[in-house]
């Protein structure tokens, strides 16, 4: 499937080494205010080759709006975006026409297909996930009129944890990292496995504002699950928690309960969810990413007709994908929580009251 949503469906297409990759966005209300400039800037906080904590495939990622979308408003059709591919170097990839990359979709898609572009990954590359961050970013707009803000950060890399968390300065960061405190090791970890042609894997942390009261479908489109489905749905993502997640479960009922009060929750370790549905708390969604499988070392494969072979990989790749996917974090939460707000606006006869009552 290439599509995710229910109300607000996200459609994505292209391959990292073809001509474009891009995303329709299907179901955004009418006359939404599409600030062009807002969907660059956050194309540009994910574009690769900005630092040497990144890969050295230096996109411009120029998004090109072609639909549903007149004077600046939304149209109430279809948006359609393209970003053009611009840097490929598919001869980098000539070695492993052949053969399947160890930790990569090449060995499962050669299985479910029985063909695959070699180039970069083809349709499994993250490159694909330029255009969730161009939906995401309208998604973000739509919030936006709603008061509500998603933001993320680097909570954890290569074991180094966050003890702050501070969301205005992980928009500021290279590293995307929350804590100030942390950034310098967690950097110096990135570098350390760059230079010995290895990868880590990290934690980004992922916080809505905002978010009201009810909204989640019960029982099998819960909000939890699908910022779960979400996430997980990231290349190279291998884990989530909501709220306290993992630590939940070494803990008692007593304390794992959030008290309520009349200003209230006294804490969150439901993340802002309970039974499927938002409570009005701040949602906190952790995702856990692996290392990059790109590395430079000499690695263990076979190729496509069954032979053992020793080889080691060319190209341009992250050491750490858990940096710019942070950016992809925040659009996938966007794209659910916007999705969200359409799906509840008819569970109350109130809702409609308002719109159609005369």
């Amino acid at each position: 499937m290439n599509s995710f949503g229910r109300r607000l469906i996200l459609s994505t297409f292209g391959e990292s080494h073809g001509p474009a990759i891009g995303c329709l966005l299907d179901g955004v209300p009418a006359g939404l205010e599409i600030d062009e400039a807002f969907i660059q800037s956050e194309l540009d906080r994910r574009r690769p080759g900005k630092s040497p904590l990144e890969t050295g495939r230096k996109e411009a990622d120029r998004v090109e709006i072609l639909s549903g979308v007149f004077e600046g408003k939304s149209t109430g059709t279809p948006i359609a975006m393209v970003i053009y591919n611009t840097n490929q170097k598919s001869r980098d990839y000539e070695n492993v026409k052949k053969l399947f990359r160890p930790g990569h979709a090449d060995f499962t898609y050669w299985q479910k297909y029985g063909i695959r572009d070699y180039r970069g990954g083809g349709r499994s590359s993250a490159r694909e996930t330029a255009a969730r961050v161009a939906g995401g970013a309208v998604a973000k707009l739509m919030l936006r009129e709603l008061g509500i803000e998603v933001e993320g950060g680097i909570y954890e890399i290569d074991g180094i944890r966050a003890n702050r968390l501070d969301f205005a300065h992980a928009r500021r960061s290279r590293l995307n990292a929350l804590d100030p405190e942390a950034e310098m090791a967690q950097e110096e970890a990135v570098l350390a496995a760059k230079e010995a042609h290895d990868s880590v894997g990290g934690v980004v942390l992922t916080r809505a504002k905002g978010v009201p009261a009810g909204w989640g479908e019960p029982l099998y489109y819960k909000l939890d699950a699908i910022l779960a489905e979400a996430m997980m749905g990231i290349n190279a993502a291998k884990a989530v928690e909501i709220g306290s997640g993992c630590e939940s479960s070494r803990l008692k009922g007593s304390e794992n309960n959030d008290p309520i009060t009349p200003e209230g929750f006294l804490s969150n370790h439901s993340g802002g969810i309970l039974g499927g549905i938002s409570d009005g708390d701040e949602i906190l969604v952790k995702t856990w990413f692996k290392p990059t499988p790109s590395i430079f070392r000499e690695q263990q494969s076979v190729t496509t007709e069954g032979e053992s072979i020793r080889f080691s990989l060319k190209g341009r790749h992250d050491p750490c994908v858990a940096i710019r996917g942070t950016i992809v974090c925040e659009a996938m939460m966007a794209l659910v929580l916007a999705d969200m707000a359409l799906l509840n606006l008819g569970r109350k006869m109130e809702h409609l009251h308002s719109i159609y009552r005369r």
